[in-house]
C-alpha cells in the first residue's frame, strides 16, 4: 500500500519537475558581448551603453522580445523613420501582451464596478425596506450605546425617517 502511494506521488511529481526544468528563465542566459572604447571585450546581461557602435557589438541575446527592445537607439534624424538593423518596427508578441494586459485591466475594472453596483443595490433595498417599516407606523426598537433596547418615540421616528430619506435620495437613484 505504501509503495503504491510513493509510485503515485512520483508519477504525479514527474511532469511538474520536467515543466520546471524546461521553463527555467532563458533571460538569465541571455548575454550581450561587445568591445568597449579601449578594445576590451565586455559581457553583460544588459545592452551596451549608447556610445558603442553596432560593429563593436559582438553578441546579442537571440529569440527574446526583450533583447529587441533593449537595443540602444541613437537619435535618428526626423526624416528617417526606418528602424535600426535587427530592430523590428513592431513586435507582434509585445503588442499581444499589451492588448491582453489592457483587456485584463478592463475586465477587473468591470468586475469591481459590477460588485460595487451589486452592493449599492443591496444597500438601497435595505434602506427602502427600513423606510417601509418607518412609514408603516409599527413599533421600532434599536439598541443604544449602553446595549439597552429602546423604542423609537415620535421625534426619534421623524429623525430616522428624515435621515433614511436622505440616504435614499443620495444613494438610490
Amino acid at each position: 500500500m505504501r509503495t503504491n502511494r510513493l509510485a503515485f506521488f512520483a508519477m504525479a511529481a514527474a511532469p511538474l519537475m520536467l515543466a520546471a526544468l524546461f521553463t527555467s528563465p532563458t533571460e538569465a542566459a541571455a548575454q550581450w558581448k561587445w568591445r568597449d572604447a579601449q578594445g576590451q571585450i565586455q559581457y553583460s546581461d544588459r545592452p551596451p551603453p549608447p556610445g558603442v557602435l553596432d560593429k563593436d557589438i559582438l553578441g546579442r541575446p537571440s529569440g527574446s522580445a526583450r533583447a529587441a527592445q533593449a537595443l540602444p537607439t541613437a537619435p535618428a534624424p526626423a526624416a528617417s523613420a526606418a528602424p535600426l538593423p535587427g530592430l523590428k518596427a513592431s513586435d507582434p508578441e509585445l503588442e499581444a501582451r499589451k492588448r491582453k494586459a489592457e483587456a485584463e485591466k478592463d475586465a477587473a475594472k468591470k468586475a469591481a464596478d459590477a460588485e460595487q453596483a451589486k452592493t449599492r443595490a443591496a444597500n438601497c433595498e435595505r434602506a427602502r425596506s427600513y423606510q417601509r417599516s418607518l412609514d408603516s407606523g409599527m413599533r421600532i426598537a434599536r439598541t443604544n450605546a449602553s446595549g439597552e433596547r429602546e423604542i423609537l418615540d415620535d421625534a426619534a421616528r421623524a429623525q430616522e425617517t428624515s435621515r433614511n430619506r436622505d440616504v435614499l435620495n443620495n444613494n438610490c437613484k
